[in-house]
């Protein structure tokens, strides 16, 4: 089981658009705002300005997602967790709201609503971590 990643953007929110952009930096590993526009322009339907997408990268920026690095007179953005690390601390802040209800009365009756697949999944889960916690000697 992987741990949770260290570092965490300063916000985890972001827009349909910032997505977009996020998910195509993610794909190329790096990329500059000419590679990002001409990735979204290549959708015949879509306009988009060049300047929108410089906004949204340093938005990105700004959050903690991408980092931006200036090779001589180009700016490469690149992010700072891997979409797997994203999905895990996104997963990770939901369950933390959901369990900040603080009731466990609510919390089981919605567990006891979950389908027979997902009452599996939660045993699942609640195994591993039971044996990880066992291999780090944890009580």
């Amino acid at each position: 089981m992987a741990p949770l990643p260290d570092y965490r953007p300063k916000q985890l929110s972001v827009g349909p658009l910032e997505a977009e952009i996020l998910g195509i930096v993610w794909d190329l590993g790096s990329a500059t705002v000419k590679d990002v526009h001409d990735l979204i322009l290549g959708d015949p339907d879509r306009e988009l300005a060049y300047t929108s997408v410089t906004t949204v990268l340093r938005r990105l920026t700004e959050k903690g997602w991408l980092a931006c690095d200036k090779q001589g007179k180009a700016f490469y953005w690149r992010p700072l967790v891997t979409k797997e690390q994203a999905e895990m601390i996104r997963a990770h802040e939901h369950l933390q709201r959901f369990l900040a209800v603080g009731n466990p009365d609510v919390v089981a009756a919605f567990a006891d609503s979950l389908d027979e697949a997902a009452s599996k999944q939660i045993q699942a889960i609640a195994q591993r971590i039971q044996s990880a916690r066992q291999a780090r000697g944890d009580k």
